[in-house]
């Protein structure tokens, strides 16, 4: 009965997702169309008002299809949300490496403020030391 059920289930969600499939696609039909009106309206011009209601009324079933084109993507995803059980993934940070070994290297010392900026007092206290590594760009020549 369990497997009958998990069955079930997946074939409703691949109906759901079928369904939102079709629905799109006849949103993006519809679209189509209603440009394909709109340019021909602007190449020959407004020939009549009859024209001019059918692009409106073509508008509004396109409105009407992306709505329930819509609903239908929401429905596929919660009845997909259902049949899947996925672990979750963790995206490992990427370690930055070193430098090669061949690049000549060159050591510069920044010498920090011998008094304090905000009282002017000469007691300051060491809290580290920050080493960083950049590589400078030769033009080519």
């Amino acid at each position: 009965m369990d497997s009958q059920s998990e069955d079930l289930a997946t074939l409703k969600a691949e109906l759901a997702l079928a369904r939102a499939r079709m629905a799109d696609d006849a949103a993006t039909i519809a679209r189509q169309s209603l440009e394909i009106a709109k340019l021909k309206r602007q190449i020959y011009g407004p020939r009549s008002e009859r024209i001019a209601r059918l692009i409106d009324q073509m508008e509004l079933e396109l409105e009407d299809l992306e709505a329930a084109a819509t609903e239908d993507e929401i429905a596929a995803e919660q009845a997909a949300a259902r049949t899947t059980s996925v672990a979750a993934f963790s995206r490992k940070r990427p370690s930055r490496q070193p430098f090669p070994e061949h690049l000549p290297r060159e050591r510069r010392i920044v010498p920090g403020p011998t008094t304090c900026d905000c009282c002017g007092g000469s007691h300051l206290r060491k809290f580290g030391e920050t080493i960083t590594e950049t590589l400078d760009v030769i033009p080519r020549q």
